[in-house]
This record gives C-alpha cells, sequence and structure tokens, in this order.
C-alpha cells in the first residue's frame, strides 16, 4: 500500500507546522503514535530504574535492616519450632519404653533383639526420657518463643513495607515532577512529532506502570532474595546432604526463568507500544469525532481501532501468558525437590542421622527457600513490565532541550513594541528552505498585517518573535535587544498571542480570563471582558462569569469562545499582540466591536495580525504580503492596491463577483 501523495498546498502548510506534521499526514483518526524502534535494552534501564531511588538511600537502609531482622526471625523459627516437634515425638517413643535403665542401656538391649534401626534412633532422641510421656509444659514454652518471634517479625515486615511504600511514592512524586519540568523544556518541534495520544500515555499510563511496578516488586524482591540466603544458611547447618538436593533448583529455576523472561520482553515492549499508538487513536478520533462523521469516515475509524486494538490483545496476551507459565513451572520444580527432601529425610530420620524435628524444620525451610524463588520468577513478568514503561519515559527525559537560556538574560522593565529582523533565515528542514535573508523592522505602536496564501510563512514569522523556534542565522530584537538575551518567560511575558484555535481549559470563564494574568483582581477581569464584548454576552448565562466551561467549552458558541481567549490576551496588558486569525469565528457585528477595542488596546503597543479576510486590516499601518517565506510586498492598504501587484491579486480575486461557469 502506498502512502497517501500531499499536494503543494499540503506541503506548505505541513511544513509550516513542523517537520513532524508532514509523516503524520492523512485524517485525524488515522494517525498513530510513532514510538521509536529500539528494542529493550533491560539491564540498563532497570538500573537507572533504581538509580531514581538514590534520594531514597535512608529510607532504602531501614528497609534493609527492618528486612534482615525480618528475615533472620523467621529463618529461626522453624529451628526452634522443630524442638517442639521432637519433645512430642520423645515424649510418644518415651511412653513406650521401660523405665528402668538409661537410654544407652534400652539401645543395647534393643540391637541385642536385633533391632538396630530403632536402637540408632533412640540413641539420636534428644529430649527422651524412658518411661515419661509428653512434657507439654516444655511444648508450650518453645510454642510461646515461636509466636513472640514470628510476632516481632511480622511487625518489622509490617514496618519495612510502609517505609518502602513511602519510599516509592516519593519517587515517582519525583519522576512525574521530572517529566513536567521536561515538557517545559522540550522545543516546540519535539511535539510537531508527537502525537498527543501517544506523549499522554508516556508521562500517564507508563508512569503509573512504573509505579505499580516498583510497589509490588521492590518489598517482594527483597524478601525473597534474603530469604533464600538465610534459608540455604539453615539448610546448611542442618544437613549438608539435604542442602545440596535443595540447592539443585536454583540453576534449574534460573535457565527457566531466563529462558522464559527472554521470550515474554519482546512483547512487554510491544504491549506498551501499542497502548500509545491506541490512545493516540482514541485521543484524535473523539478529538475530531465531528470531523470524522462529517466525511463519513466511521468505517476507517473503527477498522484503525480494531487493528491496533487486536495488535494489543496479541501483545498483551501473548506478554501475560508466556511470563505466566514461570510461576507454574518454579511450582513444579519445587514440589518434585519436596519430595525428594522428604523421603531422604525420613531415611536419616529412620537411622539415627538426623531428628524427626531436623526433618520438619528443614522441609519448612526448603518450602520457603522454593517460595521466594517462585515468587521471584512471577515477579519477572511486572519487572519486564514496568522496565519497558520505564524505557519508554527514559525517552522522553533524554529528548533534546530546547536552546538553554542566556547566562547573564537581559530584562525588560519597560519594553516599547520596536521589533526588528535582521537578516533572519529559518527553515523546518535543511532540504526546504522558508524563510531568507528576512529584514522588517517595526516601529511601536504600529498594527503590521500579515498576509499570504497558505503555507507562506505568516505564522512562523510570529512564532520566531515568541522564540517557539531557534533561528538558523540573523537576529530578533526587541527595543534593540536579542531576543535569545532575553528568557522565555520575559520575551513572552511581554506578548498576548491570540489564535485561530480556541484554547479553553475546565472551569469558570472568569477563571479563564484571569489565566492571561495570574493575581488580576475581578475589576481587572470585568474590564477586559467589557472591552472585549464578552460581558455581551456572559450575562445570558446561568451563572454568569462563574459558568463552569466543560474541556471542550461545548456549551458556549464558537465565537464566544474566541472572545474569551481576546479577553484574556488584553488582561494581560502585553508590549506585543499577536492575532492569528483572531476573528475567525465571530459574527461581523461582534468582529466590528472587536476590532474597535482592539484599536483602543494598540495604543503604544505593536501588534502583528495574520489575517485572511482583507477586509480586517484596512487600518494597518504596514501590510505585509508573504510569499514562499519572503516579503514581496509592504506598505499601507491604499498603496499596496495602487500598485497592482500580489496585494491587489489577492483583494481581487476575495472581492471579486461570482462569474457565471461557461457553458459547453
Amino acid at each position: 500500500m502506498t502512502d497517501r501523495i500531499l499536494t503543494e498546498e499540503e506541503k506548505a502548510a505541513a511544513e509550516r507546522r513542523g517537520p513532524g506534521a508532514v509523516h503524520r499526514g492523512g485524517p485525524p483518526h488515522m494517525r498513530v503514535g510513532q514510538p521509536g524502534e529500539k528494542s529493550a535494552n533491560f539491564l540498563p534501564s532497570a538500573k537507572r530504574l533504581l538509580g531514581l531511588m538514590r534520594p531514597e538511600r535512608l529510607a532504602l537502609y531501614a528497609v534493609l535492616a527492618f528486612a534482615v531482622g525480618s528475615v533472620a526471625l523467621n529463618a529461626i523459627g522453624p529451628k526452634i519450632l522443630g524442638r517442639a516437634t521432637d519433645l512430642i515425638f520423645a515424649g510418644v517413643v518415651g511412653k513406650q519404653l521401660p523405665t528402668e535403665g538409661t537410654v544407652a542401656q534400652i539401645a543395647a538391649g534393643l540391637r541385642a533383639r536385633g533391632q538396630d534401626t530403632f536402637a540408632d534412633m533412640v540413641e539420636s532422641m534428644p529430649f527422651l526420657v524412658p518411661g515419661a510421656g509428653i512434657d507439654f509444659g516444655a511444648v508450650a514454652r518453645v510454642l510461646l518463643i515461636v509466636m513472640a518471634i514470628y510476632v516481632v517479625a511480622s511487625l518489622l515486615q509490617w514496618a519495612m513495607g510502609y517505609i518502602l511504600t513511602g519510599a516509592v511514592n516519593r519517587t515517582i512524586f519525583n519522576l512525574r515532577r521530572d517529566v513536567e519540568d521536561k515538557l517545559n523544556r522540550l522545543p516546540l518541534p519535539y511535539f510537531d512529532n508527537q502525537p498527543r495520544g501517544e506523549l499522554l500515555s508516556r508521562v500517564t499510563n507508563d508512569i503509573d506502570n512504573v509505579s505499580q511496578s516498583l510497589q509490588q516488586t521492590l518489598n517482594q524482591m527483597l524478601t525473597s532474595l534474603l530469604t533464600v540466603v538465610a534459608m540455604v544458611a539453615m539448610m546448611l547447618y542442618i544437613s549438608p546432604l539435604l542442602a545440596l538436593i535443595a540447592l539443585v533448583t536454583i540453576p534449574v529455576t534460573m535457565v527457566v526463568t531466563a529462558l522464559i523472561g527472554k521470550r515474554s520482553q519482546k512483547h512487554f515492549v510491544q504491549q506498551w507500544k501499542s497502548t500509545g499508538e491506541l490512545n493516540s487513536i482514541v485521543e484524535e478520533t473523539y478529538t475530531g469525532h465531528q470531523l470524522v462523521k462529517v466525511f463519513g469516515r466511521q468505517d476507517e475509524a473503527r477498522a484503525s481501532f480494531k487493528a491496533k486494538n487486536d495488535d494489543l490483545f496479541a501483545a498483551g496476551f501473548g506478554a501475560q501468558f508466556v511470563s505466566g507459565i514461570i510461576m507454574p513451572t518454579m511450582m513444579f520444580i519445587g514440589n518434585l525437590n519436596y519430595v525428594v527432601i522428604a523421603v531422604v529425610g525420613g531415611l536419616r530420620v529412620a537411622n539415627g542421622s538426623m531428628t524427626l524435628g531436623d526433618v520438619q524444620a528443614f522441609i519448612q525451610y526448603s518450602r520457603q527457600f522454593t517460595q521466594p524463588l517462585t515468587q521471584v520468577a512471577s515477579m519477572a513478568n511486572l519487572m519486564q513490565s514496568g522496565v519497558a514503561s520505564a524505557e519508554r519515559v527514559f525517552e522522553v527525559l533524554d529528548a533534546p532541550e530546547q536552546q538553554a537560556e542566556a547566562a547573564r538574560p537581559t530584562v525588560l522593565d519597560d519594553p516599547h513594541g520596536r521589533v526588528e529582523f535582521e537578516n533572519v533565515s529559518f527553515s523546518y528542514s535543511p532540504d526546504s528552505p522558508l524563510i531568507e535573508n528576512l529584514d522588517l523592522t517595526v516601529e511601536p505602536g504600529q498594527m503590521v498585517a500579515i498576509v499570504g496564501p497558505t503555507g507562506a510563512g505568516k505564522t512562523t514569522l510570529v512564532n520566531l518573535i515568541m522564540r517557539f523556534y531557534e533561528l538558523d542565522s540573523g537576529r530578533i530584537t526587541l527595543d534593540g535587544v536579542d531576543i535569545t538575551d532575553l528568557t522565555r518567560h520575559n520575551l513572552r511575558g511581554e506578548i498576548g498571542m491570540v489564535l485561530q484555535d480556541t484554547w479553553l481549559f475546565g472551569g469558570t470563564i472568569r477563571d479563564n480570563i484571569a489565566y492571561g494574568r495570574p493575581g488580576a483582581s475581578d475589576e481587572d477581569v470585568m474590564a477586559a471582558a467589557r472591552a472585549t464584548y464578552v460581558d455581551r454576552f456572559v450575562h445570558s448565562l446561568p451563572d454568569g462569569y462563574d459558568t463552569v466551561l466543560d474541556a471542550e467549552a461545548g456549551n458556549i458558541s464558537a465565537g464566544e469562545k474566541q472572545l474569551i481567549t481576546i479577553a484574556r490576551a488584553f488582561l494581560s496588558d502585553p508590549a506585543l499582540l499577536i492575532l492569528d486569525e483572531a476573528t475567525s469565528s465571530v459574527d461581523t457585528r461582534t468582529e466590528q466591536l472587536v476590532q474597535h477595542a482592539m484599536s483602543a488596546l494598540r495604543q503604544d503597543r505593536t501588534s502583528f495580525v495574520i489575517a485572511h479576510r482583507l477586509s480586517t486590516i484596512r487600518d494597518a499601518d504596514l501590510i505585509l504580503v508573504m510569499e514562499n517565506g519572503r516579503i514581496v510586498e509592504q506598505g499601507s492598504h491604499a498603496d499596496l492596491l495602487a500598485a497592482g501587484g500580489a496585494f491587489a491579486a489577492l483583494y481581487a480575486a476575495q472581492f471579486r463577483s461570482a462569474v457565471a461557469e461557461p457553458v459547453e
């Protein structure tokens, strides 16, 4: 299937939006996320993920201390509990023996009757008193000691979990903060190349998955590894032979886990990649749902969703199924080990090499030894999934940032709005020059209108003033100061911008207007609303200025949304005003009112107006006509019409009367 061929106008418009737009051609619902194809690199990514917890060193040391204490107490518990078993067994056997004579004499008598195995067992039994029954007092004391040990171990385990949960949540908090800060430092071209759904998935779903993975694996992994060490030590202490049998499972489990984990990692990477792509489709389809319906592209939207949903299902099923094989496999290996230990241990009790209590303790150790190995293996899917998500988050954190601010920035306290372009050149792609050697001087208080065909570079020109993109060469000055010598915050704080595409957040109308100047008083907000005729329609709403707008601001009209964005710019009281088709969504009467309001606002302020309706710029002090990134004409409205050039042609094309189609 070949790619759709873009028209020249589409290419020019895409180039104006940025390099990423060219590659995301097609209707909105057909554009999907395009994450990197780089394969997962588990160990370096896991190491970097754990490195995020370095500020929590003290908490982790406390967690480690509590974990060691808890595991140590749990390790000695079965050994002490084995004494209770020995006391009970000794009481049962002792009750059957004669009361006359010592244990050695009774064993000698048994050998004389040919009962050598029973004699060996009697001689090896601690706590055996011939003729005596079970010492329930001694058994009770042992059980109380074991209960106290397990209670303290549980308290240490609880404290460890509490501290670790706090450490993990603080780490994820810092990660979210770092990602948020990183997004604010990324250049605009980065967002041009990233579909919103894909980027949102990285900074929400993937971070949530990293948090969940750390929460569920760190505690269990630490406890499991320490438990393995403690259990091995106790098993070697009790019986090196049985310990050797139990330890055979370690290389087997390592091999099985490595083989299965290797197969599951690629599925987890694909799973989270597919999640981002699916989110991108959903976000774009529902954002542009009206457009999808208007053009009857519901079937294509459903097909795109189904294809990516099927990819996600296949990747998720493969990841969970393959990694899910680990735990039952480990349980099977552990059960085989349990059977072998029980048989060999029973034989050693029979020949007097071990006590029954030691065999019981060893069986408990072997179960506690294989259980953490099984748990570690079962955590493999969570670890793989978490690291795969962490890699996607790290890609955002590692993205190239915008050009650094000046080491000693200049501060504009009272700008007048003189803007000068000096030999400015800029292009989105080195292969496609756009603006070349542009010189322009705009005096304070001038209204500069920028007109031209689609893709001519009109929006690019004002984006360069805002430093949304960095110049290839030349410089732009504000009141004689190179804008690169200003901080972006200082520069943009002196500029008010109103775009053709309105942006309002969920909140009241009052809050949306006040967004232009934090800390503005209600009187200032009302004054801006009256100046831009927002006040005229607000009183018709049930709650007036306290009317809450939803996420899409669907409870007011497009023209009313545009007026609110204009009021927001008015309130910011900028030195420079940039209007990118700002009145395109208002009716003719409202447009005239807004034009009058803008005239008052433009006093002593420089304004750049990008306009397609040429009737709105008759009063402009300077009109720039752009073609292919170059200013081909400039002058007043009357002078340009009289010149009969490019502007006159645009004006005539817009206002000429309809010509009847010729009849063939």
